[in-house]
């Protein structure tokens, strides 16, 4: 039995489509009721909204069918509760309360207990890391996304995904060349704080090894860089090229004792790279420019490793274009075959893996 539903019946037949009758009639389900409308004429495709909130009726150039509705359910942020109530509004966004975990949180696209959403967050980053100051990266912000954070809120972004960034690259396993190249070059922090830059490449991968940060340049430092590099690839070099000079010697003899050869020049002889070391300095020119801002060497050194995540990662580098398969931009970690799980910024914010 049909209720009419007072809309003038079209008749048509709509196979496969149940027939329009111009009646509130069920469909496939016997629970479920679908409002009907009819078209006298062909129109635009129209939504017509439904009762029942699970079926629309959809008309295109007078034909009528049936289709499913999206239905959204809000959870909550922090725990995926579904057990929300509506908090009021603030800023034009609708705030929930989670009857589950107390929190309360804003219905848009932005992460837990934050105001923006993740490829705002990605952007400044990238932009962060590519060497523009956080001045720049607002006035970028807000003729990207008309969003215009404070100078603090853009650091605290930098601090907290650079560390989560960092704290993942502990795990990731990579395969390297034996042939590596160091260099240190001084650089003058904020506050004129002069510090000394320590940094060892990789020559077929141009990865990156590691970097290390100090305010002399001794024995000890040479040692710590060249640990950090054992460290990260997990095997000793056959040549470690670098300057000369003389605190490389011992700190590489520390190190790996005889096993690894030490090498140094000016310009470095580096088989089918006579100019390495230069393109090495002129990779290093953006960080050069981060770095410059920064206030203390500690600062400097959470920096300094979120850069090595940015060069290693998600920066794809021309010397690589010509590996196989040639043309494609490569990183020096996919060059390496590292496992780390983010392939961008956005993948450190949002937490996805593949």
């Amino acid at each position: 039995m049909t209720e009419h539903c007072g809309i003038q019946s079209c008749n048509q037949n709509l196979a496969p489509w149940p027939r329009c009758t111009g009646t509130k009639s069920a469909c496939s389900s016997d629970r479920v009721y679908m409002e009907q409308a009819i078209v006298s004429e062909p129109v635009p495709p129209t939504r017509v909204p439904n009762l029942s909130g699970e079926h629309v009726h959809l008309c295109t150039g007078g034909v009528c069918r049936v289709v499913p509705t999206e239905t959204t359910v809000i959870t909550c942020k922090y725990c995926a509760s579904t057990k929300v109530v509506k908090y009021g509004t603030k800023d034009g966004y609708q705030y929930y309360l989670c009857r589950a975990c107390k929190h309360t949180f804003a219905w848009n696209n932005a992460l837990p207990g934050m105001r923006y959403p993740p490829d705002q967050i990605a952007t400044a980053l990238r932009l962060f890391y590519q060497g523009l100051s956080l001045d720049k990266i607002r006035r970028e912000l807000d003729h990207l996304y008309n969003v215009y954070p404070s100078d603090s809120t853009v650091y605290d972004w930098v601090v907290r995904f650079t560390k989560e960034a960092i704290q993942e690259a502990k795990y990731s396993n990579i395969k390297v060349g034996g042939v590596w190249i160091a260099d240190e070059t001084v650089l003058k922090l904020d506050k004129d704080v002069k510090v000394w830059f320590w940094d060892i490449i990789d020559d077929q991968t141009r990865f990156l090894l590691g970097s290390h940060i100090s305010l002399t340049r001794t024995i000890k430092d040479a040692q710590a860089l060249m640990e950090n590099a054992l460290k990260r690839a997990g095997k000793a070099p056959r040549i470690i090229y670098t300057d000369k000079l003389a605190a490389y010697l011992d700190g590489i003899e520390l190190t790996f004792g005889s096993d690894t050869k030490h090498k140094h020049g000016n310009p470095f002889d580096v088989v089918n790279n006579t100019n390495l070391i230069e393109r090495f300095h002129s990779t290093l020119k953006s960080r050069t420019e981060i770095m410059r801002g920064m206030q203390n060497p500690r600062t400097a050194t959470l920096i300094m490793d979120g850069w090595l995540i940015y060069y290693n990662f998600f920066r794809p580098h021309e010397a690589l274009k010509d590996l196989t398969p040639k043309g494609l931009d490569k990183t020096p970690g996919h060059v390496a075959k590292a496992d780390y799980p983010y392939k961008s910024w956005l993948d450190v914010v949002t937490g996805r893996k593949p």
